[in-house]
């Protein structure tokens, strides 16, 4: 069975939801890359191997092509397993799953995969060069080509070339590795790439470029699926994502079916009768002398309803829940309040 599009038992109640933007409505239409059915992985633990440990449960979804579709969770919330799963890094327990067409841990798809791993070792002892080279190596890159596509790559990632050929990899600092390990996702120049945290490590100006990295591919039509903490990253990047917790799949959808469409209203309103004021705003609150809240319904009738009440508006600006609120509502719905 498939993970629900919204949020079990909690869809926010405005008018737009429900209604898929036009990036998801396109999407959709598109071949499908990435599908799991039911995916399911349990370890066995203790001494007689008789205590279970389930990182991830009965999960299903599906990725197009072209799509970026990110996957947020807390630490442990089982993105890092799902994500290995489907590269065929490690089998599942119990479902299925297809990448571009093949059955999970087909040997035909790692040609057109590019992964970049949240905790990358790289040897030590080589250059970036020399790393990106061997790497061009494994896939059967041609000499000639080689040269042409690492240079390319470390303009794309902003590595110095220079540095790139003397430097060791020992000698680079946390988000360095990160640009290096971007670079070696894309040495094959794949159909789908999988990015796992791939904000980790960066100062704010790394943050920025990857994330014009992401896009630079998503424009080039590159599948793309990535685990992220970083949630304001994936409300400018991202098509559609879901929200794993203990791994279970809360919810799924593109932002407007999630958050909303972006013509929800902020209002605070002087007077009135509350209980009237409710059916207008459902999260009616009383702060500093005024009714606040979230508009549900057509903001000229509600300017009629006020004027009816004798209430007089004070403030009513554009607004929409953010993806991070939204998260920390979904866990909190569901009582989870720590990382396991």
């Amino acid at each position: 069975m498939d993970a629900p599009q919204l949020p079990i038992g909690s869809a926010p109640d405005h008018s737009a939801l429900g209604d898929a933007d036009s990036g998801h409505a396109l999407s959709s239409s598109r071949p499908i890359v990435v599908k799991t059915e039911g995916l399911r992985k349990v370890y066995r633990t203790g001494f007689w191997l008789n205590q279970k440990i389930v990182p991830l449960k009965d999960c299903s979804l599906q990725v197009h092509q072209g799509e970026t579709f990110g996957l947020l969770g807390q630490n442990g919330a089982g993105k890092t397993t799902l994500l290995k799963m489907l590269l065929g890094i490690i089998r599942p327990t119990a479902g299925q799953g297809t990448l571009l067409g093949q059955p999970l841990g087909d040997r035909r798809t790692k040609q057109d995969v590019g992964y970049l791993p949240e905790n990358a070792y790289f040897y030590d002892f080589l250059t970036a060069w020399e790393f990106l080279k061997y790497t061009a190596g494994l896939f059967q890159i041609p000499a000639a080509t080689q040269r042409q596509r690492i240079s390319e790559l470390f303009d794309l990632v902003g590595l110095s070339q220079a540095s790139a050929r003397k430097k060791q990899l020992r000698q680079y600092s946390k988000g360095m590795l990160q640009r290096v390990g971007m670079a070696q996702a894309l040495i094959n120049d794949p159909q789908v790439v999988f990015l796992d945290e791939p904000m980790s490590g960066l100062d704010p100006l790394g943050r920025y470029q990857m994330r014009e990295i992401i896009l630079s591919l998503k424009a080039q039509g590159k599948t793309i699926f990535f685990n992220s903490h970083v949630l304001s990253d994936v409300e400018k990047i991202c098509d559609r994502v879901a929200i794993l917790a203990r791994g279970e799949l809360l919810c799924m959808g593109s932002l407007s079916e999630l958050l909303g469409s972006a013509d929800r209203y902020q209002v605070k309103v002087r007077h009135g009768n509350p209980e009237v004021l409710r059916r207008w705003i459902p999260d009616l609150d009383f702060q500093d002398n005024c009714w606040q809240g979230h508009l549900r319904g057509d903001p000229q009738d509600f300017l009629a309803s006020l004027e009816l009440m004798g209430a007089e508006m004070i403030a009513m600006n554009l607004a929409r829940t953010s993806l991070e609120e939204f998260f920390v509502q979904q866990l909190r719905q569901r009582g989870i309040h720590t990382s396991e």
